[in-house]
């Protein structure tokens, strides 16, 4: 851990001492955002029951959260280029903060929900920005074992969000999950007005319109995921599928030609970002598949308990933990793709183990294939994300962090769509499953592509009097 705060003439970043109290900052506020998805899922029984409303209503408590948290990434990663992101970072928790403590207030369905929107607002300032101040903040040698403290990070909030929802529901109500964001919101907001780099923001307009359309073609295609992921009429899912494609289409053409595009489309012309992307893309399909797949072929199929599901859910996140920033720090020495592509082979080969789980299996059985899926992606995600941030124009990673975020959103909501329109359609959750090693197939092939021109790019920066990328 003392390396990412090592310093070494030459470098770009901030000094050694002063990426600890920003570092600090951005995991609080990664934190926050991203335990409250988790921590919420146990509480909406007891919301349902609390403000006597039914359990369909009380869904939305947390679709409405992560439909416009990921409706506004790329727009909050353009806004921050003109007021500069340290200010955006900020505005972001100082909204999360006041929507939790407006949550925590809420007495009906309709102010909760109101509250929710702008805690969503507030994260995706937060996380669309996260990634490019790690690349402000440390220097590029030191970028793959900062996004993996990164991976640790989230995959340490996703783990333990439901054992501290439990937790703190065991002692008191329903709204001390939100008031709990207080305390943890000020001090990061201190250490992020105190810590992240200043930066003045660019001059020139924001494009409005591109805005709009980015909001409404991924709120749209949320909302289309989400219908088909409860089993809603189909023609409901196909008609606000179809609006995110034709407003997709229209946001496309827009940006070709707006002088401050959201999505620059040179950021897409360079081969290594495009790959990654995609990679990032399917691998995220595969796992946002499996979460879900597995709650059934665990309960319906082999007859857990909840609790037993849980505990065999846990090496997942625990693995990624162990092995994400190992694998990122590797990623600095070693080519990425490489990482990333072995990674990608773990995690479809514990895929595979898990559709060929038997029905009578035991504990032991089925905890080591999940723990593979988890070395797997922990392996794949820190080199992977080293790759999209280090291959954009140093002037476009405000919007590559963005696409990052907007990717991993993208790809999960897909997965978790797949799963519901198989289970409609009647087919075996050993079938959702395959399709998972089909996506992670697809994106080896990907990362296969770009061996070359990683290792080329990490010998660059190994050797900077080569000329850095």
């Amino acid at each position: 851990m003392s390396r990412l705060f090592s310093t070494r003439p030459g470098d770009d970043g901030l000094p050694g001492p002063e990426r600890r109290l920003a570092v600090l900052a951005l995991i609080l506020g990664t934190l926050m955002a991203v335990v409250d998805v988790t921590m919420v899922n146990i509480a909406l029984p007891s919301i349902a029951r609390d403000l006597q409303i039914s359990d369909a209503r009380a869904v939305w408590v947390t679709n409405l959260y992560q439909i416009v948290c990921a409706a506004f990434l790329l727009v909050c990663a353009s806004f921050s280029e003109m007021i500069s992101r340290r200010r955006l970072y900020v505005a972001g928790l100082l909204l999360f903060v006041f929507a939790s403590l407006g949550a925590a207030l809420s007495r009906s369905l309709e102010w909760l929900l109101l509250f929710r929107a702008l805690q969503g607002l507030g994260a995706a300032a937060t996380l669309s920005i996260g990634p490019s101040l790690y690349r402000s903040i440390f220097p590029t040698r030191l970028l793959g074992s900062a996004l993996g403290l990164s991976a640790l990070v989230v995959a340490g909030g996703y783990a333990a969000g439901p054992a501290l929802g439990g937790l703190i529901l065991s002692v008191a109500n329903w709204p001390w999950l939100f008031a709990l964001h207080l305390p943890l919101g000020l001090i990061s907001l201190w250490l992020a007005w105190r810590a992240l780099p200043r930066e003045k923001g660019r001059r020139g307009g924001f494009d409005g319109r591109g805005a709009l359309g980015s909001v409404i073609m991924l709120g749209s295609f949320f909302l289309a995921m989400d219908t088909l992921g409860h089993g809603a009429p189909l023609w409901q899912a196909l008609a606000w599928l179809a609006v995110s494609v034709v407003v997709g289409y229209l946001f496309l053409r827009r940006q070709r030609r707006a002088s401050h595009p959201l999505l620059p489309p040179q950021l897409f012309r360079v081969a290594r970002f495009r790959l990654a992307v995609s990679a990032s893309g399917l691998a995220f399909v595969g796992q946002g598949l499996a979460f879900v797949a597995l709650s059934f072929l665990y309960q319906q199929e082999m007859g857990f308990s909840p609790l037993h599901t849980a505990w065999l859910f846990t090496p997942w996140p625990l693995a990624i933990m162990l092995v994400g920033p190992l694998a990122g720090r590797l990623a600095d020495r070693v080519n990425p793709s490489l990482m990333a592509s072995t990674g990608l082979v773990l995690l479809m080969l514990g895929l595979a183990s898990l559709a060929l789980l038997p029905k009578d299996a035991g504990l032991i059985d089925s905890l080591w294939r999940t723990a593979l899926c988890g070395i797997g992606f922990g392996l794949f995600q820190p080199p992977n994300n080293r790759e999209m941030m280090t291959s954009a124009p140093r002037e476009l990673s405000t919007s590559a962090s963005g696409v990052l975020s907007t990717t991993r959103t993208v790809g999960q909501s897909l997965g978790v769509a797949l799963v519901g329109a198989f289970m409609a359609a009647s087919a075996p959750v050993q079938v959702t499953l395959w399709v998972g090693c089909l996506a992670c197939l697809l994106a080896l092939g990907a990362s296969l592509a770009r061996m070359s021109l990683a290792g080329q790019a990490l010998s660059q920066v190994k050797s900077p009097d080569k000329g850095v990328q």
